[in-house]
């Protein structure tokens, strides 16, 4: 490694550190990268790492076996391929910030006589387009909201019909596909519902009249439904008394890193109020540079997309690459965009308030005993999962062969994430290795989690060990599986115990200890999601054979069709001669004049 350091080119890129397992350390970019890498080490009297570094930076050069690097134009491509290397591999001591949602604006498009409130979570086009957010919770509830108490045009095809309909008559329009509202009285309307997505006070004081007229109507479901909306809009965001003089937009980001794991606070101002906000954990990792962490939190919540970024990004903490990301969103953007840490008057208050946040968070946090904690120090994992992916596969007799992937996020199912995979792949084996290589292509726009546990013994272990190898990601993986405990082996009535592989070895614990039953509650979740959709799967494939039985079409010509085409889905899409090459004229016409 020492002549790869020495012979480096004076270019802007990124480097990787590697260990001798062949496992990515950690990248880093440099607008110098002779400079850069070189400042890690001491060349005599023999190469050793610098000492003035920190201990976690010294560690990782000791485990560092092979040095790799890019060389790209400028500093800022290689900032940008930086954070995407990040994001994809997950390297060891690089810290991996989780949140990467786009977060959902509501936007009106004032081109038009008569506009509706939407929602959008990227640019739109049309130049009277007016945006509101982000809102990372509650933007949902808001837009319905505002057409609860206002007499707004309800759906995009009312102005298309022409003709009054029945959100006229119950009063929550104003019929303007009559041109029964002028467009000057619709757009007084329009103001006052846009006044209210950032002053939400009198929005919500008319939902709670709502609410309550509609439990003196014993309409208890509505209310509730209502109650809950109300809910959802009051916790969009952290109140405050800062008292702002200008009008301004700002968005506010603060990072706290704690014992166990840290945290990201963002609180969006606009119009001089905080109309949203949210937070996220980020795993405990080797190294804590608040450098890199700000400039990761700022490159993956600004993607090109953003509908509309504020010129002024306030951090709670200085950092050095600040100018830099202010330049690259800049030229994302086409707008300037300054990046500040104010550090008094009221803007200093915004940030004490994140500040504030994160450490309440953090507190709250650490507080918790979590398993997830047990099961990092027991398996010796290189981090707390905190978000965990989980696979199984189900099928009978090789029919409606299908996976299933669960994910676990801090503390319950993220239900939103979940997958379902048709296999095409007969043995089991095999049909594993096609789910886990199919979500690996995916790493780069849905990052790899934390943990990965398969039902499986070890045979699966080492087949995604290989594949994440090959794949140059880091992540922990668990296999579990059943063995048999006595002479029955052969019976389905012969005991059996849970066995958990890792990659420290084989692990036998006690039917009562919680880290057993956590691994086992992802295992079964993840059993029953694969086998719900195996069952509908199978029940839907047999009704589509017994349909072509009854046209004509053999058991043993449908099999040589599915074997060919892999789904019936596919077979409905295949040409006629595509059918016809693999059957006959005869079997071709029934099946095109047919839908399968």
């Amino acid at each position: 490694m020492q002549t790869v350091v020495q012979d480096l080119p004076s270019s802007a890129g990124v480097y990787q550190y590697f260990d001798s397992a062949g496992k990515l350390l950690y990248v880093g970019k440099a607008k110098n990268l002779k400079h850069r890498v070189k400042s890690y080490w001491r060349f005599t009297p023999e190469f050793k790492p610098n000492p003035t570094q920190s201990s976690r930076i010294i560690k990782m050069l000791h485990e560092a076996l092979r040095l790799e690097y890019i060389v790209v134009e400028t500093e800022e491509d290689a900032l940008i391929l930086e954070n995407s290397l990040i994001k994809q591999l997950k390297p060891k001591y690089n810290i991996l910030l989780r949140d990467d949602k786009t977060y959902p604006y509501i936007y009106i498009d004032e081109s038009i006589d008569y506009p509706r409130f939407e929602i959008t979570r990227k640019v739109v086009k049309g130049k009277n387009v007016t945006y509101y957010g982000p809102f990372p919770t509650g933007g949902r509830a808001l837009l319905d909201a505002l057409y609860e108490v206002y007499p707004l045009v309800q759906k995009k095809s009312c102005l298309r019909e022409g003709k009054a309909c029945l959100f006229y008559q119950i009063k929550k329009c104003l019929a303007p596909c009559e041109k029964k509202v002028s467009p000057q009285a619709y757009q007084e309307i329009v103001t006052q519902a846009k006044t209210s997505i950032v002053k939400r006070k009198n929005l919500l004081s008319a939902l709670s009249q709502k609410m309550t007229d509609l439990a003196l109507q014993e309409r208890y479901e509505e209310a509730g439904n209502m109650r809950d909306s109300i809910g959802a809009i009051s916790s969009l965001s952290i109140s405050s008394n800062i008292d702002m003089a200008k009008e301004l937009d700002l968005d506010i980001f603060a990072i706290q890193n704690g014992d166990e794991r840290g945290v990201i606070v963002k609180l969006f101002m606009r119009g001089g109020k905080i109309i949203s906000s949210s937070y996220s954990y980020f795993r405990h990792t080797h190294i804590f540079d608040e450098n890199e962490a700000y400039r990761q939190a700022l490159l993956e919540f600004y993607t090109i997309d953003t509908p509309n970024i504020s010129k002024q990004i306030l951090t709670a903490h200085p950092f050095e690459d600040s100018q830099q990301v202010a330049l690259s969103l800049s030229t994302r953007f086409d707008k300037k965009v300054e990046i500040l840490t104010p550090l008094r008057g009221p803007k200093a208050r915004l940030i004490a308030l994140a500040v504030q946040n994160c450490e309440e968070l953090l507190r709250k946090k650490e507080s918790d005993t979590i398993i997830e904690q047990k099961i990092a120090d027991l398996f010796d994992l290189g981090s707390i999962p905190y978000r965990i992916e989980t696979f199984d596969n189900s099928h009978l007799m090789g029919a409606a062969t299908v996976g299933g992937m669960v994910v676990w996020d801090e503390g319950g199912w993220d239900k939103n994430s979940y997958r379902r995979y048709e296999l095409h792949v007969q043995d089991e084996y095999g049909q594993m290795k096609e789910m886990l290589s199919r979500r690996i292509e995916k790493f780069q726009e849905s990052p790899a989690p934390d943990l990965w546990i398969l039902d499986g013994g070890q045979a699966n272990l080492n087949l995604a060990k290989k594949l994440l190898r090959e794949s140059q990601v880091n992540l922990d993986v668990i296999a579990i599986a059943k063995e048999k405990l006595d002479a029955k082996a052969h019976r389905a009535k012969g005991a059996a115990k849970d066995m958990l592989y890792t990659s420290s070895g084989l692990f036998e614990l006690k039917p009562t200890d919680k880290r057993l039953q956590w691994v086992q509650r992802q295992r079964d979740e993840s059993h029953r999601y694969a086998i719900t959709y195996h069952q509908n799967k199978k029940r839907k494939d047999d009704t589509q054979i017994s349909l072509l039985n009854k046209k004509g079409i053999g058991k043993a010509t449908v099999k040589k069709l599915i074997d060919y085409f892999g789904t019936f889905e596919a077979i409905e899409h295949a040409s006629a001669e595509d059918i016809e090459k693999v059957t006959n004229k005869k079997i071709s016409s029934i099946i095109k004049n047919y839908n399968v």
